[in-house]
């Protein structure tokens, strides 16, 4: 404890103070075959892994929104100022796959309702660590109250909790594709749409993600670079403006 007039002395690492870790992400410029789905309202595209959909507090970093304005802009060079672009979810940097974005405010609030509402089908498919090799159910759900169980100076660390009052609820449907030794490759489908939520879901029943340490996953397969073993297949919704309904697929990288 320290009392008044005490002297407090700090001493400090300027070396390291000053030094900011450079992020291992990819280089990517989306490309017209990288859009899963466009109209007037809304693009879908397919996301890498290994690169952020945001900024971050990293100067200077790329991002998969800025990417989308780029894009667009790159196709209306008249434009006085670069187009608009909203965010409506997001994807951890690892995850590949299907994301949407739109193009136009004025439909921001009927897209924020359907995902808010859990009227937008997301379908993800993901390689799980079976260590233990039991046999894995054709079909099978998870679900309970997640909560953030890290600080918050530190990096977001999910986990399930037993009390309703202390946590979101999370709801997860899982489909088996097919076992392979200790893997076991899944279809997965959200019923709510929480802070990695599958992550946690797999996680929690013995199944953590090929790749995900931070949940008790083993490493990765070298050949896909070590990554999260997890995909956004697909998004399929009605559309607000059109009627139609609209399902935009991701192809499955290697090893999927």
């Amino acid at each position: 404890m320290l009392l008044p007039k005490s002297t407090l002395e700090v001493f400090v690492d300027e070396e390291k103070l000053m030094y900011e870790k450079q992020p291992d992400d990819i280089q990517f410029e989306l490309k017209q075959e990288d859009v899963l789905f466009e109209d007037e309202w809304l693009i879908i595209v397919n996301k890498p892994a290994f690169f952020p959909v945001e900024k971050t507090m990293v100067q200077d970093r790329n991002n998969l929104h800025q990417t989308v304005i780029d894009f667009l802009y790159r196709r209306n060079p008249e434009l006085r100022n670069p187009p608009y672009v909203g965010m409506m979810h997001r994807l951890d940097k690892e995850t590949s796959g299907a994301i949407l974005f739109t193009k136009k405010r004025e439909i921001n609030g009927a897209m924020h309702d359907l995902f808010e509402c859990h009227k937008i089908k997301k379908t993800y498919r993901a390689v799980a660590f079976n260590k233990n090799k039991r046999e894995i159910p054709d079909t099978f759900s998870v679900e309970g109250w997640m909560k953030r169980i890290s600080p918050k100076s530190s990096a977001c660390k999910m986990g399930m909790s037993k009390n309703q009052d202390d946590g979101l609820f999370s709801h997860t449907d899982f489909s088996l594709v097919k076992a392979q030794g200790n893997h076991v490759h899944l279809e997965c489908t959200l019923q709510t749409g929480r802070t990695h939520q599958i992550r946690v879901h797999l996680s929690s029943v013995g199944l953590p993600l090929v790749g995900d340490e931070l949940y008790g996953g083993p490493e990765g397969f070298e050949e896909n670079n070590g990554r999260i073993m997890l995909h956004s297949k697909s998004l399929e919704f009605v559309h607000p403006m059109t009627g139609q309904t609209i399902k935009a697929e991701s192809p499955l990288p290697p090893l999927f």
